[in-house]
């Protein structure tokens, strides 16, 4: 980590400030969080003109953001201390998070997926499940059902042992369904 939170904000600036990715409401929660519980970086007077709503919030984000970079790196640290805290989704998808996190990681792989990627299974959705249950479940009718095939005698009566983890009705119908099975044969 060889940049500081002053050259990281510098990166992250243009960021924060572009299409409004920081509301009202996140502005204000970060101003009293650095007011309130580090007064040494707001002070009340300072605290109280990023606070004033006749402002807009671009400006003010703007004033908030080169006056922390005036007051140092603690002052840096602190802002994303709470910009962590109140906006976690925002912190994560900062420009310099996201270089941090490429450059520790090895060979180029990605350990940290794009969090929009994280619940997808597949790109063909639910209508290529429904296409593939349907074949298979097809497959096992068609299988189960053939009366002329004399190689799967056996087999149904293995079905007959599968009914173990079944419901009461499931294991009545299984176990019924091999035991004619086997009268037949």
């Amino acid at each position: 980590m060889s940049d500081t939170y002053c050259d990281q904000l510098e990166q992250d600036t243009w960021f924060l400030k572009n299409d409004y990715r920081l509301s009202v409401q996140l502005v204000e929660k970060l101003v009293l969080q650095l007011n309130r519980i580090h007064p040494n970086v707001l002070s009340d007077k300072e605290a109280q003109k990023f606070r004033d709503v006749k402002v807009p919030t671009k400006t003010r984000l703007a004033d908030l953001l080169s006056t922390l970079k005036e007051k140092g790196e603690e002052a840096c640290h602190e802002f994303y201390r709470a910009l962590h805290i109140h906006a976690e989704q925002l912190y994560i998808s900062l420009p310099s998070r996201k270089r941090q996190r490429d450059a520790t990681e090895p060979n180029g792989t990605n350990i940290h997926p794009d969090p929009r990627e994280r619940f997808v299974l597949n790109e063909r959705g639910p209508v290529f499940f429904i296409i593939c249950f349907s074949v298979v479940a097809g497959l096992a009718l068609y299988y189960y059902s053939n009366e002329e095939d004399k190689a799967l005698g056996d087999a149904k009566k293995i079905l007959g042992f599968t009914a173990i983890g079944l419901s009461r009705r499931a294991k009545a119908m299984l176990i019924s369904y091999a035991e004619d099975q086997s009268k037949n044969q």
